[in-house]
């Protein structure tokens, strides 16, 4: 098993995890802790009321949360998940989707972070992580 270098996926010289590729994040900048993605919502994450399953959003704003991390750790660092928390605002529609994280506070061994989801100017959720750092 190969382990994916996140650093090395936003600056573009590899292709990103599996689960990034599934949902269909681009990454578009992820530096100094914060990080932007993008996400091309289609009928794929849909449910049965015709919007996108809040499963899929939460995972759309752990994989940015992740490349907040990457950006601000060292290259023998890992990172992992202690909890993932998201409130639903509004629901979520077929087409362009910006997600926005940010390290809100770091410790020397947890993070506390904080991400967004917005369609259309609109913040569709906010979602809350505290990440370990291994």
């Amino acid at each position: 098993m190969t382990l994916i270098d996140l650093k090395r996926v936003i600056a573009g010289e590899i292709d990103p995890p599996a689960c990034d590729q599934t949902l269909g994040i681009q990454v578009k900048s992820a530096i100094a802790g914060k990080a932007v993605c993008s996400w091309e919502v289609n009928e794929r994450f849909l449910n049965g009321h015709q919007v996108v399953m809040g499963g899929f959003i939460t995972s759309a704003a752990d994989i940015t949360m992740a490349y907040s991390m990457a950006s601000i750790l060292e290259n023998n660092q890992g990172f992992a998940s202690i909890n993932l928390q998201t409130t639903f605002l509004r629901p979520l529609h077929i087409g362009t989707t910006m997600i926005e994280s940010i390290i809100v506070k770091q410790g020397r061994k947890t993070c506390y972070v904080e991400a967004s989801v917005f369609q259309n100017e609109q913040c569709i959720a906010k979602i809350t992580s505290s990440i370990m750092i291994l």
